[in-house]
C-alpha cells in the first residue's frame, strides 16, 4: 500500500466478525486509517478498536444515509484524509457498495476495494463441511429470499432451487418457512441436509443441524431470527464419491498414478 497517495477510500470486507479473520491487508489500512466507517449493526466493534487508529475519527453507518456518507467520504478526501469503510464479510455480496463507489467517481474521488472473508465461508467452516462434493454437487448458489428488496423472477428461490446443488441463502431466516416451502417445491427431497449457521464465527455462534422436513420446527425452538446463514444441499445428507485429487490410481500434473 502506498500511503504516498493521501485521500484514499477503502472499501474493507472486515469478515464475518472474527477479528483474526479481516485479511493482513486490510487490517493494515485500518491501522492507518483517519477516519473509519463501519456498518455498527454486523460489523464487530472489536475490530474497530484493536485494529484502528485510536485517533480515528469513527462513523457508524447504521445510522446514516447514503448522501451522509458520502459527504463523509467527501469532506476527507477534501482534506487529503485516509477513509476505511468497513463493510461486514466481502462487501461485494449484499453489501450495498456499488451506489457507493458510483458516487464518488461521479465526484472524482479515489477508491479501493479490499476483498474480505464471506460469512458463507466462515459458516462451511464452522460446521465444519465442504460445500462441492464429488458426484453430489460442483456448484454453490448464492442468494436470498425476496423480501423488502425485490427478486427477479428468474431468480426465485423456487426457479434456483431446480438445480438441486448446494445453496447458500442469505438474509431469509426470519422466513424459515417460506424457504423451506420454495426449496420443496423446486425439487429438494424432504430428506436434503440443511444446516443453519448464527452469527459464523462470533464468540456466540450456533449451528443448528437437520432437514428440510424438520429445519423449520428446529429454528422456532433455537429462537434464531435474524443474522444467520441457510445452507442446504445434498452434500450434508448423502454420500459422495473420493476425489480425483488424491486417489492413488489417479495421474495429473504433478503426481504419477501408482
Amino acid at each position: 500500500i502506498d500511503w504516498r497517495s493521501v485521500g484514499v477510500i477503502y472499501f474493507i470486507g472486515a469478515g464475518p466478525g472474527d477479528p483474526e479473520l479481516i485479511t493482513v491487508k486490510g487490517a493494515k489500512v485500518l491501522a492507518q486509517a483517519q477516519i473509519i466507517i463501519y456498518a455498527g449493526s454486523l460489523v464487530n466493534i472489536d475490530i474497530v478498536y484493536e485494529l484502528g487508529r485510536s485517533d480515528a475519527v469513527l462513523h457508524n453507518s447504521a445510522t446514516m444515509n447514503l448522501d451522509e456518507i458520502i459527504e463523509v467520504m467527501k469532506a476527507a478526501d477534501l482534506e487529503g484524509k485516509t477513509v476505511a469503510r468497513l463493510h461486514t464479510g466481502d462487501p461485494s455480496i449484499y453489501g450495498a457498495i456499488q451506489e457507493q463507489m458510483d458516487a464518488l467517481t461521479k465526484l472524482g474521488i479515489s477508491f479501493e476495494v479490499i476483498p474480505g472473508v464471506s460469512s458463507v465461508f466462515a459458516a462451511a467452516a464452522a460446521i465444519p463441511h465442504e460445500l462441492t462434493l464429488p458426484g453430489i454437487s460442483q456448484t454453490v448458489i448464492l442468494t436470498r429470499l425476496e423480501g423488502r428488496t425485490p427478486v427477479p423472477d428468474k431468480e426465485q428461490l423456487k426457479s434456483l432451487a431446480q438445480h438441486n446443488c448446494t445453496m447458500a441463502i442469505f438474509l431469509s431466516i426470519n422466513q424459515i418457512e417460506r424457504v423451506v416451502e420454495e426449496l420443496a417445491a423446486g425439487g429438494y427431497k424432504s430428506d436434503t441436509g440443511v444446516v443453519v449457521v448464527e452469527r459464523a464465527s462470533w464468540p456466540d455462534q450456533r449451528v443448528i443441524r437437520g432437514r428440510l422436513d424438520n429445519i423449520v420446527d428446529l429454528i422456532k425452538v433455537s429462537g434464531i431470527t435474524r443474522q444467520a446463514l441457510i445452507l442446504v444441499g445434498k452434500v450434508f445428507s448423502d454420500d459422495y464419491q473420493l476425489s480425483k485429487l488424491y486417489d492413488k490410481n489417479f495421474s495429473h500434473g504433478f503426481r504419477v498414478s501408482k
